[in-house]
């Protein structure tokens, strides 16, 4: 192991999850746990080879449920610069489908805001900039807000201006004081990664302008609960949104829902909120909050049975690699995402059951799945190797993986689909 990797473990191993003493939306009582998954790694934590030789340090990954506002939590926090740290490896532009998803996005709000060259659209969390940069190619000014040197290096490399900040109330009124307001904030798959939800709620709230609007995506609860995706937990998601828990949070700073929009085969099911600062009745908002009470996501009992489907998946995955092994099938993955991690870590899948996982990303290739150790590849090595069966890690983008590997298929390779039941294909 290096000097600095020695370093590095030893501050790691000072690093401590705090329990959750009150729910981070209301203040309220502390979360009801409702599901545990064990002591797991950093999910995006990946190792390097020299990393191998120490045992990496692991933190309690439990669920909870607020019965005050009905957010879902974690009920362990760990620092949120452990998380993020200079190493973090997730670059969305590897994604065809969430490109295209991005784009279609752009589209939609150029047309409906009517934006242009005297507009700013502000988007927070903005990874490597690949939603950003359709604005810029447009002529309409934009600011991306990236905490992860990686990402926001990448982005500016491709003309989209970014700041390499993590976004609060702060932030937001020293923009603000340099005469920016945003007439779009976009804030896509972050809301769960933000351990102050107030301090960044407070933010979109003061940056945007008079006649702005947000828009929030993120994967819903209800598609958690409903497909079973235990996976998509791990310590970078402190939450976990309901419409309910949403509404409650930005009413409280002078935000409301102006629209909901659901999209089915992203990531698992994600909801799109539409936020502004005036108050309007919407047929559609009232619809949605409705459908989730009458699901039962503002109750306890709803979550309570949770666990039981999860330790029902896990062992008949458990089961199918199993059987596998034993008639001399060959199992590899298709995915390094930090859901993967969860997967694999809770399940108790190790490399005598998946010898190695392959993705596009050259951020991860060369590095290891950390606790499960699973090395990650080149796609091009399932030419070379064969395996018989791939499970995906990825689930989220099946249909984009599947006509990446549709030569795989042909060889007469098999795809395990692991959510919401594992099931060959």
């Amino acid at each position: 192991m290096s000097v600095e990797s020695v370093g590095q473990a030893q501050i790691r191993a000072q690093v401590a999850a705090v329990p959750v003493e009150t729910c981070r939306s209301c203040g309220g009582l502390p979360p009801r746990p409702f599901l545990s998954l064990g002591r797991t790694p950093i999910a995006n934590r990946l190792l390097r080879p020299d990393d191998l030789t120490e045992p990496e340090p692991v933190f309690p990954l439990e669920v909870g449920f607020c019965e005050s506002c009905a957010l879902v939590q974690l009920t362990h926090a760990l620092p949120v610069e452990e998380i993020f740290d200079a190493g973090y490896p997730y670059f969305s532009s590897f994604s065809d489908t969430l490109c295209r998803h991005a784009d279609k996005h752009v589209r939609d709000l150029i047309a409906s805001r009517n934006l242009g060259p005297d507009s700013l659209v502000v988007e927070i969390a903005s990874n490597d900039g690949y939603l950003l940069r359709a604005f810029v190619e447009r002529g309409i000014p934009v600011l991306g807000i990236e905490p992860s040197p990686g990402p926001a290096s990448a982005a500016r490399e491709i003309g989209v201006p970014t700041l390499a900040e993590f976004f609060d109330a702060e932030l937001a009124r020293s923009l603000v004081a340099q005469g920016l307001r945003a007439d779009v904030i976009i804030a896509n798959n972050v809301l769960a990664h933000v351990p102050d939800l107030n301090g960044f709620v407070e933010g979109m709230s003061v940056l945007l302008a008079d006649d702005g609007i947000v828009e929030v995506e993120n994967p819903g609860v209800g598609a958690l609960l409903d497909h079973t995706e235990f996976d998509t937990v791990y310590h970078e998601h402190f939450c976990y949104f309901s419409t309910i828990a949403v509404d409650a949070l930005m009413r409280r700073h002078g935000l409301y829902l102006a629209g909901v929009e659901e999209f089915p085969e992203l990531h698992g099911g994600t909801l799109r909120w539409r936020l502004s600062q005036a108050e309007t009745p919407n047929p559609r908002v009232r619809e949605y909050l409705d459908s989730e009470r009458a699901a039962g996501l503002d109750t306890f009992d709803r979550y309570a049975s949770f666990a039981d489907d999860v330790r029902e998946l896990q062992d008949e995955l458990l089961n199918l690699l199993r059987e596998l092994r034993a008639h001399g099938r060959s199992v590899a993955a298709y995915g390094a995402a930090a859901k993967g991690a969860t997967l694999l870590n809770s399940s108790g899948i190790t490399t005598d059951l998946v010898q190695y996982v392959v993705d596009r990303n050259v951020h991860k290739q060369g590095k290891y799945i950390p606790g499960a150790r699973t090395p990650i590849l080149d796609p091009a090595v399932l030419a070379q190797r064969q395996p018989h069966y791939l499970l995906l890690l990825a689930w989220n983008v099946r249909d984009e993986i599947m006509d990446q590997q549709a030569a795989f298929a042909r060889r007469g390779g098999k795809f395990i689909v692991p959510v919401p039941r594992p099931v060959v294909c």
